[in-house]
């Protein structure tokens, strides 16, 4: 660290000495895991660059549409990008797709019929989903699957986090239309499940049941590996363009990808049975939908590369995190067990205080929607709720975890590390 950085963070953020000297180290102690997510970066922009040198990526792709938006020339290089990367059959990129929430609800509600049951075999599903399905205390006749009578059935992962493989395969039934995976943690205590474990677990299913669909759920997922869902048999995949696609500079939209009769499925959903992929206008938004898929491998390796020291500082303070510094990993989620309501707080409040937008404002437990239990969350951010920019949100309830993901740059993610220390020392919440 330079003089006058180490200087300016003391003076102007009021950060100890002893606390950028301890974050210091710990970084040196990181090369290993940093070259790994730099050769793997490398792998993916590199890939990325060659889909769109073969799709033919020109200018003339980033003028947007208006009103029904046929012939969206742009809008069809983009969905054809994705389906190149993801090797996939077809794509779904839409700014009418509004979180990762409505892409996996556009996708359930596309495909399944009355009748048909959703197996979740990685538990139970991200808070937002559950209204989804209809698995919670949502009344009847809010618009649930259960109103539709799909059922739903979930099988627990294992206390070492794998997929209880045998149990899946004996409660599939000749009901089961679908096969739900949740690639990424969400508010669970667990590694995101790899690649190369989706795949085992694939691969058993569709041997004896070659018919059953099998959905993963890949936010926070893009570009953490060098292969992804589809590459490896899952049938369909969703996920948000404010996390790792949209490189952070999607302002909004979403992505699902896959077969292709079941993404035209998904896209009459979206629209309308009969116009599918057919309309929905750009306005504009191509060019930041291409710029930001071009970045995002880079920037995907910098949240990395924030999680990873995250968790070996916290490490080293005792704290459990999850996944540990030195873990492989397939999202860009980071856990800490703060172990109380206060001590979450004050963390997310520094996270919050460390952010290029918004650091004056203090966020405060609430009741979002959609969730089951008061959510702080820290997030100022470029893009609202852009969850690959620099955030920290938590569910107020024991163990008192929270989480930590994103940064546009691993620069600002350090910084936001050492002001989140700084507070917690100031709350005498910990020694340095």
């Amino acid at each position: 660290m330079l003089y006058q950085t180490k200087e300016y963070l003391m003076k102007k953020y009021n950060i100890k000495e002893s606390i950028l000297d301890f974050c210091i180290e710990i970084e040196k102690s990181l090369k290993k895991q940093f070259f790994k997510i730099d050769e793997i970066n490398e792998f993916n922009q590199l890939k990325v660059l060659n889909a769109m040198q073969e799709i033919g990526v020109s200018d003339r792709h980033f003028f947007g549409s208006t009103g029904y938006g046929y012939d969206d020339i742009g809008r069809e290089a983009i969905e054809d990008t994705y389906s190149y990367i993801f090797k996939s059959e077809d794509s779904l990129v839409r700014s009418q797709i509004i979180s990762g929430t409505h892409a996996l609800s556009i996708c359930l509600f596309g495909i399944l019929r009355p009748g048909d049951e959703i197996l979740s075999i990685t538990g139970k599903p991200y808070d937002t989903l559950e209204n989804v399905i209809g698995i919670n205390e949502i009344e009847d006749g809010q618009g649930s699957l259960r109103d539709y009578q799909v059922t739903y059935k979930q099988i627990d992962l294992l206390e070492d986090g794998e997929v209880d493989i045998n149990k899946v395969m004996k409660t599939i039934s000749k009901n089961t239309k679908l096969v739900f995976i949740q690639r990424s943690t969400g508010y669970a205590w667990r590694k995101a499940l790899t690649i190369s474990k989706i795949k085992k677990v694939i691969d058993v299913i569709k041997e004896k049941f070659p018919n059953i669909i099998v959905m993963v759920d890949n936010c926070y997922g893009e570009f953490i590996e060098t292969m992804e869902p589809i590459e490896i048999g899952a049938d369909i995949m969703a996920g948000s363009l404010i996390k790792n696609p949209g490189g952070g500079l999607a302002p909004t939209g979403g992505y699902i990808s896959g077969r292709k009769d079941l993404v035209a499925l998904a896209a009459n959903r979206l629209s309308a049975p009969g116009l599918g992929k057919e309309g929905g206008a750009t306005l504009g938004i191509n060019r930041l939908y291409f710029q930001g898929l071009f970045l995002a491998p880079h920037i995907v390796s910098q949240a990395l590369k924030v999680a990873v020291l995250g968790a070996k500082i916290f490490e080293e303070l005792g704290y459990e995190v999850c996944p540990k510094f030195n873990d492989e990993r397939s999202d860009i989620i980071q856990g800490i067990k703060l172990n109380n309501p206060e001590n979450v707080i004050t963390f997310c409040n520094a996270i919050q205080q460390s952010a290029p937008v918004d650091s004056f404002v203090s966020p405060e437990p609430w009741k979002m929607p959609g969730y089951n239990d008061p959510v702080i969350m820290a997030a100022g951010a470029f893009i609202q709720g852009s969850s690959i920019e620099l955030s920290a949100d938590a569910p107020i309830k024991e163990p008192y975890i929270a989480y930590l993901q994103g940064g546009l740059t691993f620069e600002h993610g350090k910084i936001a590390l050492y002001i989140a220390l700084q507070k917690l020392v100031e709350k005498k919440i910990i020694q340095l």
